[in-house]
């Protein structure tokens, strides 16, 4: 199984290059992560809010690879556990094929990204800046694999 991170955004900051990294490369080969980065949208181009989603969300399905789950991440999508997190991707593992997290830009994502999805889950309650959902989202789905392996990384 592949994990694509689709976020909206670059130029992001040495740490977050850096905090990704980390845990992409601790993953097993039968469940890798990487990064898709989607360019914005100019925020000065005058258009609206709407717009510029629209815009970023043609470029995420142009990004998307074929036949890929599509989980969001929005800050009013459900909020798992990273047990439960465990159990989903070990259910996605028996059903094949790879999943594609996406992650907005400032504004957040285009209503039809959201309703393409098949689950729309939350990283935190909290506002969090992008960069640092890229990491967080990536040290969460290898702490989920490393429960599924049993590995001792995870402890309750």
């Amino acid at each position: 199984m592949k994990f694509f991170i689709l976020a909206v955004g670059n130029k992001m900051p040495g740490w977050v290059e850096t905090g990704f990294i980390e845990y992409a490369k601790r993953m097993p080969h039968e469940a890798s992560i990487e990064l898709l980065e989607i360019k914005p949208e100019k925020r000065d181009s005058g258009k609206k809010v709407e717009q510029l989603l629209a815009a970023e969300g043609a470029r995420i399905l142009a990004a998307l690879p074929p036949k890929c789950r599509i989980v969001a991440m929005d800050e009013h999508g459900r909020q798992w556990t990273t047990v439960k997190l465990a159990e989903s991707i070990s259910g996605w593992m028996k059903d094949g094929g790879d999943t594609a997290f996406i992650i907005g830009g400032a504004d957040g994502l285009d209503t039809g990204i959201k309703n393409s999805a098949s689950e729309l889950l939350a990283l935190s309650a909290l506002t969090l800046p992008h960069g640092l959902a890229r990491v967080l989202l990536a040290e969460q789905l290898y702490r989920a694999v490393s429960i599924i392996k049993r590995h001792p990384y995870h402890r309750k």
